[in-house]
This record gives structure tokens, sequence and C-alpha cells, in this order.
């Protein structure tokens, strides 16, 4: 899909319906802009409370502390950088 939209004085615009209707976009939601060389790329923001119990974690990791997590995980980059 291309859709074409005109920026204002004050650098706003507004997302043409088409392009809101495909990405499920509402009032309040949050858009992500990313900038690849000439082009800036419009993602919404994903609600990772959405995301939730979409990852099972092994039993025996179950409830490590997120400090331990990262412990473990600078540990192990720093093995695998040697």
């Amino acid at each position: 899909m291309e859709a074409s939209a005109r920026l204002t004085s004050k650098g706003q615009v507004t997302i043409p319906k088409a392009v809101r209707d495909a990405l499920d976009l509402h009032a309040g939601d949050e858009l992500v802009f990313r900038v690849e060389r000439k082009r800036a790329v419009v993602a919404k923001t994903p609600d990772f409370l959405d995301l939730a119990g979409a990852v099972s974690v092994p039993e025996g990791k179950r409830g490590t502390s997120w400090d331990e997590v990262l412990r473990q995980t600078r540990r192990v980059r720093g093995e695998q950088r040697r």
C-alpha cells in the first residue's frame, strides 16, 4: 500500500485513513518512527501486555529475578567474546 500526506508548517502530518485502518490505529495509540537512509518507517508500538504468556519459560528458570537474568546474560556474552 502507498499513501501520501502533506506536512504542515508545524511539522504535523495526518495519517491517511487507509494507513490507519491497515495498522489498526486509534486515538491515543503510540507510534514509533525509524529512519532508514532517506526513508522513515512508521509502526504501531506493540502493547507488550498482549504478549504476556507468548513465550514459555522453562520451569527451572521461573521466578528468576531480573538482576540474575542480566548477570547470567552478561556472563554468557563475555564468554562468547573471548
